[in-house]
């Protein structure tokens, strides 16, 4: 028969039992009061900025048009952090040949970060009005494009239209191919869940779960999942670490946690394409589920091509994805070349 309790032995177990909750009070009150900011973002690429008032809000656009020819638009993926440091090896080395930009979409980056709703309407929105403007800039010229990840879908739907914005289509590691986000659901829809956004978002604890998912060493396991190696990008590490400590950097990213950022008719959208595409992916990671990627795999206008890298690819062997991805546009010759000189 067991004896009573000691006190002592009750009193230990019940401050053992609240160790979790002042633990979260403490980090709470931490983020809220004394968790350092970072200062003014540094801009994640070289070359012009300019700020760009779309229906979508204020967004920022990287420039490096210097030389001539068709314009190049890179479009950087969405997560906790997102900037247009992801697609900079791509940037850096197109820029010394061809027009090439780089968009930050609304709520990432140097763009604007209110606190709203974010949805596949709006990101879209913000490509066809970047991609309006740049076709402006060099005499209504069409325009290649390449998006990273979730972003390919909100390229793939603008390019549907505004098909005569865009000239052809390149889709690195594109959401929509697996078995959990591919979709033929109604046009313009997508997987918010407004309960989750409530809870994730709420004043008092929202900042501070952002902070724990934006920690050194919580990016730091989501970009070797991403890379499916422990050799990340250091640089893109730590950019992402600045970025996310930047006012409102939460917002958007609550929106990609609650599910309003993910289109619930992808896989309609990439069956409609009916312009060039060139789709790279890499076969390491976590992110190697194309088991529908059959439904275009065949197409003439589909040219696709997988690597034995993670989901970046062109962090890791940018040599084969920008070699492979110029035979692709060898293949598609400039069309539209442009009447007047940028402005």
């Amino acid at each position: 028969m067991r004896g009573p309790s000691h006190p002592v032995t009750r009193k230990s177990g019940k401050a053992l039992a609240l160790l979790p909750l002042a633990a979260a009070g403490a980090w709470i009150a931490w983020s809220h009061l004394g968790l350092n900011r970072a200062g003014p973002l540094p801009p994640a690429l070289p070359g012009r900025r300019s700020t760009l008032r779309t229906r979508a809000g204020r967004v920022n656009l990287y420039a490096a048009d210097a030389q001539g020819g068709r314009p190049l638009l890179l479009i950087h993926s969405v997560n906790a952090a997102a900037n247009a440091y992801e697609v900079k090896p791509l940037y850096e080395h197109y820029r010394g040949h061809r027009p090439v930009y780089a968009l930050e979409l609304p709520g990432f980056g140097l763009s604007e970060r209110a606190d709203r709703i974010y949805t596949p309407r709006l990101m879209t929105d913000a490509i066809l009005d970047a991609a309006s403007e740049i076709a402006g800039r060099h005499g209504g010229v069409t325009l290649d494009a390449i998006a990273l990840s979730l972003p390919c879908a909100y390229l793939a739907r603008a390019a549907l239209e505004r098909p005569d914005l865009f000239s052809t289509l390149g889709l690195i590691s594109p959401t929509g191919f697996d078995a959990r986000l591919s979709g033929h659901g109604p046009a313009d829809t997508n997987r918010g869940k407004p309960l989750a956004r409530g809870l994730a978002a709420f004043p008092l604890w929202g900042r501070p779960l952002f902070d724990a998912l934006v920690s050194r060493p919580s990016m730091r396991f989501f970009l070797e999942k991403t890379w499916g190696s422990r050799e990340i990008d250091e640089g893109l590490l730590a950019y992402d670490q600045l970025s996310a400590r930047q006012p409102g950097a939460e917002h958007a990213p609550f929106s990609f946690l609650s599910g309003y950022l993910f289109p619930d008719d992808t896989t309609r959208v990439y069956e409609a394409l009916r312009l060039p595409v060139f789709m790279v992916h890499g076969a390491r990671g976590d992110f190697v589920d194309y088991r529908y990627v059959g439904e275009v795999a065949g197409r003439p206008n589909w040219t696709i091509l997988r690597l034995p890298t993670g989901a970046f690819p062109h962090f890791e062997n940018r040599a084969a994805v920008t070699n492979a991805y110029d035979a692709f546009l060898a293949a598609h010759p400039q069309q539209n070349q442009p009447t007047a000189s940028i402005r």
